[in-house]
Order: structure tokens, then C-alpha cells, then sequence
């Protein structure tokens, strides 16, 4: 007898999953297990990292993607009210710089902030003050048209009601679609937040001393000093313990105020 479509549907999922199982039981059969714990879960390795794992590299990497966020979310909300200016060059300059600063790698711009710039000019940018601007730079310009977008989501009507209290534009601006904006892009927000996260990484481009080590500096001078796969795997946990947070505090976010608005990305 043939079977139905919902019946096909149910055999065809029935023996993917069959099929699945079978694959993974001749992977566990196959593996080398003490060889794989050797290289990818060696405690006494895995010991030797800590505690400068947690109060050097993962504070660093904190401290960084703060900094970096903080300028980028400045830079990016003056960029989104210059987009929208009535004024020609303000929208000119903004367009070019986001369009310019969302098309160059994230390396690019470590390189061109903490050497190329100092080179360029004979003098000398702090460690911290460099890598802040170049992850600020990068984030600005994402941020940029995450905020844009959200300031033209909110409702005119919220416009036209704070102008006929008599709000001048720019208080109208401040105290009535900025805050509605920050509520709309709040989850995009948290979105690149994790992204720049992960960017801090790139700090180890500009040179570094123990106590100035990031997460994946860190582990690329212990995977030097010890053999397998076990430093990156503690290193991954740590960047972990910092996005998988923000991760939840971002669907709470998109349940809460909705799944915001395009603009963001990577960076």
C-alpha cells in the first residue's frame, strides 16, 4: 500500500535520524579516545593556565571590547545624526566614512591605527588608546546604521506630538527618539557587541607584554610552550563565558522589544 506524504515525511526524518546514529557510533568505536584526551583535555595543561587565564587575559579582553564599544556607540550615534542632517556635507562625510570603514578588514584598521599612523607621524599611541580606537573605528561604523535605522523606526507621530508641546528638533531628538531608537536596537546592539568581542582578539597585532595579553594571545604563547590543542579549548571556554551571556541577554532582548532593525552585522 502507498504510503502517504505526512508517512514518507516521517520515514525520510526516521531514517536520517537512524542513519546519524549509526554514524556516530562508529566514530565513538573508531576514535582514539585517550590520544583525543591527550590533545584537546590535558588537565595538567589546562592547570597551568589558570588563574592568569581569568585575571590577565579574560579581563583584558573585557576591558578592551568596553573600550571599544564605548567609542564605537559615541562615534556611531553622531555618524547616525549626521546621515540624517538636512545638511548635504554632514550626510556626505557619513556616508563615506561608514561605507569606507564597513569595507576595510578589522586587521586593516589594527594595522593603520597601532603602526601605520605612529609610523606615519613619529610619535607613539598608548597600547589601550590604540586598540580602543581601531575596534571604536570599526564598530562606529555598523553601530551607525543600526542607530539610523532605529531613529527612523520610531513613529512620526511621537515627532509631531513633542513639536506641538513646543520642543525645539533637537530636544525632540534627545528626549523623545533617541531613547524610543535605543529600545528598538537594543538586540542588534548586543549583537555587535559579541562581534567585538571576538575582534579584540586582534590586539595581539600591536605588541604585548604578559599583563597586556588577551585571550587569544594568551593562548597562542601557551600552545607554544605545550603540546595539543588544550590552551585554545581553555581560551574558547573563557570567550564563551562572555558571549553565550550576551547571546541570552540578546533573545531576551528581541522577546522583549522585538528582533530590532536591520543594519547590523560583522565585522
Amino acid at each position: 500500500m502507498a504510503l502517504s506524504r505526512r508517512q514518507r515525511r516521517s520515514a525520510f526524518r526516521t531514517g536520517q535520524y537512524v542513519l546519524l546514529l549509526v554514524i556516530v557510533i562508529v566514530l565513538a568505536l573508531l576514535a582514539d579516545w585517550s590520544r583525543i584526551g591527550k590533545a584537546f583535555f590535558d588537565l595538567e595543561v589546562a592547570a597551568k593556565q589558570f588563574p592568569d587565564v581569568i585575571t590577565v587575559a579574560l579581563k583584558n579582553t573585557i576591558v578592551f571590547t568596553a573600550l571599544g564599544f564605548a567609542l564605537g556607540l559615541g562615534l556611531g550615534l553622531v555618524l547616525a545624526l549626521m546621515r540624517l542632517s538636512s545638511v548635504g556635507p554632514y550626510r556626505w562625510f557619513a556616508r563615506g566614512y561608514i561605507e569606507f570603514f564597513r569595507g576595510l578588514p578589522a586587521l586593516l584598521i589594527f594595522l593603520a591605527v597601532g603602526i601605520g599612523v605612529p609610523t606615519a607621524f613619529d610619535t607613539t599611541l598608548p597600547r589601550n588608546v590604540a586598540i580602543m580606537l581601531a575596534l571604536g573605528i570599526v564598530s562606529s561604523a555598523y553601530m551607525a546604521e543600526t542607530i539610523r535605522a532605529g531613529i527612523q523606526a520610531v513613529p512620526r507621530g511621537q515627532v509631531e506630538a513633542a513639536r506641538s508641546l513646543g520642543m525645539s528638533p533637537a530636544r525632540t531628538m534627545i528626549t523623545v527618539v533617541i531613547p524610543q531608537a535605543f529600545r528598538i536596537i537594543l538586540p542588534p546592539l548586543a549583537n555587535e557587541l559579541i562581534m567585538l568581542t571576538k575582534d579584540s582578539s586582534l590586539a595581539f597585532l600591536l605588541g604585548t607584554t604578559p599583563a597586556q595579553q588577551e585571550l587569544a594571545q594568551f593562548s597562542r604563547q601557551a600552545l607554544l610552550e605545550a603540546k595539543g590543542l588544550t590552551p585554545i579549548v581553555v581560551a574558547g571556554l573563557c570567550y564563551l563565558v562572555i558571549t553565550i551571556p550576551l547571546s541570552i541577554l540578546q533573545q531576551r532582548l528581541e522577546k522583549k522589544y522585538g528582533a530590532g532593525v536591520p543594519g547590523g552585522g560583522t565585522v
